[in-house]
């Protein structure tokens, strides 16, 4: 039988003193269901491509898309990341004594089982699936098995974050500015935002698909570079993602709130849209964006954009290995800001044809 519970803190008593590192050692493998689900709109699939700059036709067009044998628009592989925020609220709310607020996202990798589709019916089941404290903070690495209208899983993310369970002085005031500036918008959000409801089994069956449509394996050799491409951004493209994809952190587009949490120079990209761009790059090559079966990234430096002009960031790929009995290949993927390398590791494993 399933129990419920709400996404507020787990109750304490006041006699006794709470330990939020063994309470966060208890949630480790406890999986949690996101009551309601997510209903994937045919405009909504078309404002996220537009948002991560991916023009791939069968985004935009059915016909297209029907040629690749999807009965409705697929949506761009890092769709999933519009379920981010109720996610990391049920994560909060599973963590009493943090505040992921104030984390720091270091690695995402995205599992896909099958493209999510224009009217799809998504929901979130995520858990804690480990838990170490290392490098000065608290170490977690989150799971969120998005399942359809089915119940089969159709993308698995896991996301590793460095979080405190002590807030200093200098996070709570920037918490204390950034929600002046979100204030309604987020107490509307926290309102509305799903119940989480614990499965005591989990054992889901898992969505395949392969591609008739993608690039050809015995056109791919190990060592062959993947044609360049160089996105340009300005802040009112960062506008753009956060609205479409529901991230209110004005830290990417307030210059004085990210200044409050050390980035000197102001506003940055999110990671997820560098990512989002670096998926586009790679199935634009592929031909088919229901061939990208995984994509893996660990954040490193961050890409600064100013109201001075547009901001550069140039992807490239190489082949790193090719796998004949799956027909599948691993891209190496490079992404450079001001020289600097904006991934300290990023792969995508991609199905040939």
């Amino acid at each position: 039988m399933e129990s419920s519970t709400t996404d507020t803190a787990e109750s304490v008593s006041h006699t006794d003193v709470f330990d939020a590192v063994a309470h966060a050692v208890s949630m480790v493998d406890r999986r949690f269901r996101l009551d309601g689900d997510y209903e994937v709109g045919r405009e909504k699939v078309r404002e996220y491509a537009a948002a991560v700059q991916d023009d791939h036709p069968a985004h935009w067009d059915e016909s297209a898309a029907a040629a690749l044998g999807y009965p409705s628009l697929p949506a761009s592989p890092t769709f999933a990341s519009m379920l981010a925020a109720p996610v990391q609220h049920a994560m909060s709310g599973m963590l009493t004594g943090y505040d992921l607020r104030a984390s720091v996202q270091t690695d995402q990798v995205l599992e896909f089982h099958r493209p999510i589709l224009a009217g799809d019916r998504l929901t979130s089941n995520v858990a804690l699936r480990s838990f170490r404290q290392a490098f000065g903070g608290d170490m977690f690495v989150f799971e969120n098995v998005i399942t359809d209208q089915r119940g089969e899983a159709v993308m698995t993310g896991a996301t590793s974050v460095i979080a405190r369970s002590e807030q200093s002085d200098d996070h709570a005031e920037a918490d204390r500015l950034i929600g002046e500036i979100v204030h309604r918008g987020m107490d509307t959000f926290r309102r509305r935002a799903p119940r989480r409801t614990e499965l005591p089994t989990w054992h889901p069956s898992y969505a395949a698909h392969r591609s008739a449509h993608s690039r050809a394996a015995a056109t791919v050799a190990v060592g062959d570079e993947l044609p360049s491409r160089t996105v340009l951004l300005t802040i009112g493209d960062l506008v753009r993602y956060a609205g479409v994809a529901g991230d209110a952190n004005p830290i990417h587009w307030h210059a004085g709130a990210a200044r409050t949490v050390g980035l000197e120079r102001g506003v940055v990209a999110h990671g997820m849209l560098t990512m989002a761009y670096a998926a586009g790059f790679v199935t634009s090559w592929l031909g088919d964006p229901g061939a990208l079966k995984q994509l893996s990234v660990r954040m490193s430096n961050p890409v600064y954009v100013t109201d001075a002009g547009p901001t550069a960031v140039e992807y490239a790929g190489k082949i790193k290995s090719i796998d004949p009995d799956a027909r599948t290949a691993t891209v190496a993927i490079t992404a450079m800001f001001e020289g600097r390398k904006v991934f300290g590791r990023a792969t995508a494993v991609v199905q040939l044809s």
